[in-house]
Order: structure tokens, then sequence, then C-alpha cells
């Protein structure tokens, strides 16, 4: 077979190359991050900890010579959403009794490498079984378990219904009002530029938000009233990455 030379005779897609997305907080997802991403899907508890993140990241890209705001930090949030938080707090316990026991345990011995089969769903959770020196510390969905856990103090089965839906992900149950602020709080606030929303169930959770929250956010001047662009990279406001080529093929065309 005969393989063809030469320069590909195709334009370059719009976008220029695909959005480079990285997921994960570790140290060494971190340093990973600052170099390559363009935005970044992580997990966070705590406004703190969001803001550390985000300073933490825009710290380092600017150490490498990137411009900060061509990283987008986008945390994951599952809201759970009614008229009143009341309802919204009884949304959340309808689907907290749909959680599987046993495959959420699956789930959580995937987080942090412990069987807890057996022990008593209803019984505080068995903190003293992580060791320290656990294999897996170093990741950082185990540390945002450990986080929820040292500060929540919940029972194993109050974490499986925490991790049920969202994996360590943000979780609040309220109005739309109420998700708006929340949104608006770690915005502004400087811990995220943006969210990636995970409805607890579709297409409900998503409608719900689109349709109720939304709207709160435009008045408030904080979602845009229509798009710009026509690409993921538009909607983002990167830029479009030059080409690698482009040098190269000007001394050949001169």
């Amino acid at each position: 077979m005969t393989v063809p030379r030469g320069p590909l005779n195709a334009p370059r897609v719009p976008q220029g190359r695909p959005v480079y997305v990285q997921a994960g907080s570790s140290e060494d997802g971190r340093g990973f991050a600052a170099r390559w991403a363009e935005a970044i899907f992580t997990a966070h508890q705590t406004l703190a900890s969001a803001q550390e993140f985000y300073r933490d990241i825009k710290s380092r890209a600017l150490g490498l010579g990137r411009r900060p705001e061509h990283i987008k930090v986008l945390p994951g949030l599952s809201p759970f959403i009614a008229g009143t938080e009341a309802e919204a707090r009884r949304l959340q316990a309808e689907f907290n009794d749909l959680v599987q026991p046993g495959y959420s345990l699956q789930q959580l011995r995937g987080m942090l490498g412990i069987d807890f089969t057996g022990h008593d769903l209803d019984a505080p959770f068995p903190r003293h079984l992580i060791a320290p020196d656990n294999a897996r510390a170093v990741a950082s969905r185990f540390q945002v378990v450990l986080d929820i856990v040292d500060r929540e103090k919940p029972t194993l089965r109050g974490l499986l219904h925490r991790l049920a839906g969202a994996r360590g992900h943000f979780v609040m149950a309220g109005t739309p009002e109420q998700v708006a602020d929340h949104i608006e709080t770690w915005f502004t606030q400087g811990a995220a530029d943006g969210f990636n929303i995970m409805p607890p169930w579709l297409p409900g959770g998503f409608t719900a938000f689109a349709e109720e929250v939304v709207p709160i956010l435009r008045r408030r001047d904080l979602f845009r009233e229509e798009y710009a662009g026509a690409t993921l990279r538009d909607h983002y406001g990167l830029p479009r990455p030059k080409s690698r080529f482009a040098a190269a093929s000007r001394r050949l065309a001169s």
C-alpha cells in the first residue's frame, strides 16, 4: 500500500484543536493542569477549599508563562431544586432512599481502598480504619471523602448518600434563589470560573436548573443571554491556538 506523503490538504477545525480538559486536584494533577489544561473539572466541599485550589492553579499557570484567564476552573455542583428548601430536602431524601448500599459500598471501596461491608450503616463512620499511610491518600477524591468525614461526622449510610449521585462533588438542596446564591458566591469570591452542573436526575433536574436558576443568574448579570460563538472554545472565551506548523509553512512558501 502506498502511504500518501506531504501536508494534509484539509483546513484546521474551527477550534484549532479540542479544548484540553483535566479532572482531579492531586499534586500531580495540579501540576499537569497548570501546564496543559484549558478547563479543569474539580470537586470541592467548601468555599475555602475551592478558593485555595483556584489561587494555586492560576499562580502555577502564571509561573509557567501562561495567562491564568486561559484556564477555566469548573467545580461540580449537584443541586436538588424545589420551591422551598424543605421541599428540596424532601426531594433529596427521596433520592437517598433509592441508594443501593451494596453498590455504594463498592464505590466507596474504590475511593478509599477499604471494604466496609458488614459495618453498621447507621453507626458513625469508622474513621479509625483509614490509616495515615493509605496508598490512595495522594488521590484527590480520597481527600474529598476524608474531608466530608472529618467535617460532617456522618454515619456510614450518610456518607454513601453524599457520594451516591455526585461522587464527591458539592450537593445542595434549596430554592432556585439559594442555588443562584451559591453560584454567585463562589464565582465572585475567587473559587470558580463556572460550574459543571450535575443534575441528580435527568431530564427533570436539568430542566429545573435551566428554567428556574438560569433566569436568576441572567438577572444578576452572571449568565449570558446568547452565545457569542459556535464552539466550546468560544463559549469558554478561550483563544484559538496558533498552528504549530504555520511558521514552517510560511518559510516553505517564501
